[in-house]
C-alpha cells in the first residue's frame, strides 16, 4: 500500500521532485556567484581583495631565459598597506630540482599554491621515474589559479630547466592565464621597467648568462627605486643543467638607486 501510494503521488506531480532539485542547484550556484562577486568588489572582510591581516607582497619579480638555462630575480619587501612587514622575504620558491617560481600578490595564497604544486610534482616524478617538465609545473599552477580565481590574488612566474625543452619561462598572471615567454615580469614594480627590459631585449635577444644576470640586477634595482611596494635586497637563482646557483645583492650594493647612483 505504501509503494502504491508513493507511485500514485509521483504520477500526479511528476515535476515536483525535479523542480525541487533544480531550485536547490540554482540557489547553490547563485550563492557561489554572489560570494565570488562580493570578494571581487571587496567587502568588510576584504581590503583590496586581501583578508584582514593578510600580507601582500607588492613586489617586483622577473625571469628570463638564456642559452642553457633561466635566471629568476625578485626583491624582498613584503608589505601590508603602507607598513613593511618584512624586508628580507624570499619570493623565489623551489618547486622541484630545477624548477622554480617567483611569487607576487597575496603571500598566503602564493605560498599555498607553491606547496600544492611542489607536492604534485614530487608525486608525478616518483610515479613516472622521470623529472617533471617546466611546462607541467606551469600548467599545474595555471589550473589551480584559474579554477580558484575568485578566491585568490596570485601572480606567478614559473621557470626552470628540463631535459626536453631546456630553459623555459611561463607567466601565470592573476586570473590563471599561462603564457610561454622569453622573459616575464610581474608585481607592482613591473610597470616601471617594461620599457627598460624591452629595449635591452631588442638589442640582444639571446643574452649570455652574465648579460642576463646583469639585466635582472639592473631591472629589479630600477623598480625598487621607483615602486613603494618593492625594496630590500635582490635575490636571484640561475638554473641550468648543472644545478642551481643562488645570489644575493644587498641593499647597499644595488646597481641603481640611493647606493648605486
Amino acid at each position: 500500500e505504501l509503494l502504491s501510494s508513493h507511485k500514485k503521488e509521483t504520477q500526479e506531480a511528476p515535476h515536483k521532485y525535479k523542480q525541487t532539485r533544480t531550485h536547490t542547484r540554482t540557489h547553490t550556484h547563485a550563492h557561489i556567484h554572489k560570494k565570488q562577486h562580493k570578494i571581487m568588489r571587496g567587502s568588510d572582510d576584504y581590503d583590496g581583495r586581501l583578508k584582514k591581516g593578510e600580507l601582500s607582497s607588492g613586489t617586483t619579480i622577473m625571469a628570463l631565459s638564456f642559452e642553457g638555462g633561466v635566471i629568476l630575480g625578485a626583491d624582498s619587501r613584503v608589505s601590508t598597506g603602507t607598513y613593511v612587514a618584512s624586508r628580507t622575504s624570499d619570493k623565489i620558491a623551489q618547486l622541484h630540482d630545477t624548477i622554480w617560481c617567483c611569487r607576487s600578490g597575496s603571500a598566503a595564497d602564493t605560498q599555498a599554491l607553491t606547496e600544492y604544486v611542489r607536492h604534485f610534482l614530487a608525486q608525478q616524478s616518483i610515479e613516472t621515474g622521470r623529472p617533471p617538465l617546466v611546462k607541467t609545473a606551469a600548467h599545474m599552477m595555471r589550473r589551480l589559479c584559474y579554477e580558484n580565481k575568485g578566491f585568490l590574488l596570485a601572480g606567478v612566474i614559473v621557470a626552470g630547466w628540463d631535459p626536453v625543452h631546456g630553459g623555459s619561462v611561463y607567466n601565470v598572471p592573476i586570473g590563471g592565464t599561462c603564457i610561454k615567454m622569453p622573459y616575464a615580469l610581474g608585481g607592482s614594480g613591473s610597470g616601471y621597467i617594461y620599457g627598460l627590459v624591452d629595449a635591452a631585449y631588442a638589442e640582444n635577444e639571446s643574452p649570455s648568462k652574465e648579460e642576463g644576470l646583469k639585466l635582472v640586477h639592473s631591472s629589479v634595482a630600477h623598480a625598487m627605486a621607483r615602486d613603494g611596494g618593492s625594496g630590500g635586497i635582490i635575490r636571484t637563482v640561475t638554473v641550468t643543467q648543472d644545478g642551481n646557483v643562488k645570489q644575493v645583492i644587498l641593499g647597499n650594493q644595488l646597481p641603481y638607486g640611493p647606493s648605486g647612483l
